[in-house]
């Protein structure tokens, strides 16, 4: 036996559909966005470094010497060439610590979001397309763990499972994943109701095709800016943690770890202290404009 459907409900199905699959005027827009291209041109000079790190990096970042301990940035009296950014107390130069402590941030930051995005993007399209008792544990589950300060609970799992970046990692995606199921949930009941939805239940499509095929595509771009902000987020947690002793090993550059390095000798050495401060405000701040910027940019163009 064959299904047919009406045509006045094809037609209605083919308006109410958001064009979620043309995603060519999105990536138009968002390339001509000037918060995608400042934040999002910073965030790829930091990917080149991290990748790159061991290569650019013009010294050894746990190489230490004494004799140059301290050492103000270029154009500052005493310096030394080639410490471009100075060193710190114990002689490290502190362009090549910033440079590999990039490298942890963004692991972090890029393995912890994708692990909470895929986690929350699966717990909210099933609350929110079966609704009933699933959405019902699901909305209270969220709610219970987003009681919790997610620093200060990040804090309580990584001390407990000991520090490392896999801790570290783990600790904020086991943390962060509510917020994306959240938000998935809210967009999935929105589409849930629309005509393209019930369409492709009548014409027999699995419930897995069309949570994958039909309402997946349409709440991308909800996924996309709220990973962007989840960056920026992992970056400071793991700073926080790296802070207080809590990331890898006293050995490894971190930008946290050379903040509370920086905190000690700021009077003496101030250098030490401001630019991994600053480098963590400017990738926190790229990572928020990027967000702002792909959120304005598929937006308007897909829900139209």
């Amino acid at each position: 036996m064959s299904l047919s459907i009406p045509g006045s409900v094809m037609a209605d199905t083919a308006n109410s559909a958001p064009i979620s699959r043309n995603w060519g005027p999105a990536i138009r827009a968002a390339l001509s966005n000037p918060r995608v291209i400042i934040g999002g041109g910073f965030i790829l000079f930091l990917i080149v470094l991290a990748l790159g790190a061991d290569w650019i990096a013009p010294h050894d970042p746990l190489a230490q010497d004494l004799m140059l301990g301290s050492l103000p940035p270029v154009g500052m009296n005493g310096t030394e060439s080639g410490y471009w950014l100075g060193t710190d107390d114990l002689g490290r130069d502190v362009l090549s610590r910033f440079i590999h402590g990039t490298r942890i941030a963004l692991t972090v930051a890029f393995t912890a979001a994708t692990i909470a995005a895929v986690l929350g993007t699966i717990v909210g399209l099933l609350a929110g397309y079966f609704g009933g008792w699933v959405d019902v544990v699901v909305s209270r589950l969220i709610e219970i763990w987003m009681a919790f300060p997610a620093v200060l609970l990040s804090i309580l799992i990584v001390a407990i499972l000991g520090s490392g970046v896999h801790s570290v990692i783990f600790a904020i995606a086991i943390i962060d994943w509510t917020r994306f199921a959240r938000v998935v949930r809210a967009e999935t009941q929105a589409q849930r109701n629309n005509d393209y939805v019930t369409a492709a239940e009548v014409l027999g499509f699995s419930r897995l095709a069309i949570l994958a095929g039909e309402i997946l595509p349409n709440v991308l771009w909800t996924i996309l800016g709220l990973f962007t902000l989840e960056l920026g987020l992992a970056v400071v947690i793991e700073a926080i943690l790296s802070f207080v002793g809590l990331s890898v090993s006293s050995d490894t550059p971190t930008w946290g770890g050379m903040i509370a390095q920086g905190r000690t000798i700021i009077y003496q050495a101030w250098w030490v202290f401001a630019l991994p401060l600053a480098g963590l405000l400017a990738t926190v701040l790229a990572f928020n404009q990027l967000g702002a910027g792909l959120r304005a940019s598929f937006d308007p163009v897909m829900q139209r």
